[in-house]
């Protein structure tokens, strides 16, 4: 993955995060790159974020996306630790299924859903690639801040749409694209990053690097129409309850008051 001489400014989670360096795409180098992220310290650098959760101030509980789940069979794309299995499988959904692009993850998981007596078949892959998942089976298809993660979302798309049944559903969140452009500074929010940049980036965080590409959302609409899928819901705004529950005055907190940070989309498959 070679890294070009142009530098820019990147925003990860609240703020941000040093300087993220342009990279030529390449899907095995970057598959490498983040699954030895993931596999090391990926969880304390960035977190888990997982259900009820969709991301920073968006809530399950509040928006009801999922409805019951009682005898469904779903797919988690991305299930990092596990908790989001954990939560649906809690909900007496009859079959649980994720995938991840790294091992440690699958381990978190496999322990996590075990040790709460939770049954669950689990496939280590990139989101991309063919691996053996069953099609027109599933009923729910969900990936909580992981779908941004594929070196090619509408291959993604499309996979994901040929697991699911006829009318099955796919709900997917991740970071805002216009979060990843604006950062505070001096009690203003300045645009450090062009909305239409694309491009694959590195940057090192807690001494390990990762690689992302930050899309436009209508990237992600014209890719979810082209797999087949129709738009029922999407949500932008901040939870107000979640934002003064906390009582949060934190520059991203702050943020999230004015602009969106976390983005969901609840899609159907026609």
């Amino acid at each position: 993955m070679d890294k070009q001489a142009n530098y820019r400014t990147n925003v990860i989670g609240g703020g941000e995060a040093g300087v993220a360096v342009t990279v030529e795409m390449d899907k095995e180098a970057i598959h490498q790159t983040n699954s030895l992220f993931w596999d090391s310290k990926g969880n304390e650098v960035l977190g888990a974020t997982a259900l009820p959760f969709y991301g920073a101030f968006v809530s399950e509980e509040n928006h009801q996306l999922f409805g019951k789940v009682r005898g469904k069979k779903i797919l988690e794309i991305g299930c990092g630790s596990g908790q989001s299995l954990q939560y649906l499988g809690e909900r007496q959904a009859a079959e649980l299924w994720g995938t991840d692009i790294s091992e440690n993850q699958i381990d978190k998981t496999r322990q996590l859903l075990a040790a709460h007596g939770l049954s669950v078949e689990l496939i280590c892959a990139p989101m991309e690639a063919k691996c053996g998942l069953p099609e027109d089976y599933f009923d729910i298809i969900y990936s909580v801040y992981a779908i941004g993660w594929t070196t090619d979302l509408e291959g993604t798309f499309a996979r994901i749409a040929s697991y699911l049944n006829k009318d099955g559903v796919f709900i997917f969140s991740w970071s805002h694209p216009i979060h990843k452009c604006v950062a505070p500074e001096k009690d203003m929010l300045i645009f450090k990053k062009n909305y239409f940049d694309e491009s694959w980036y590195s940057v090192e965080l807690g001494g390990n690097t990762l690689a992302l590409s930050d899309r436009k959302m209508s990237t992600y609409v014209n890719a979810l129409a082209k797999a087949g899928f129709i738009i029922e819901q999407m949500i932008e705004e901040s939870d107000d309850h979640l934002l003064e529950a906390q009582g949060d005055n934190s520059d991203f907190a702050k943020k999230a008051r004015v602009l969106p940070v976390t983005f969901v989309v609840k899609a159907r498959k026609l």
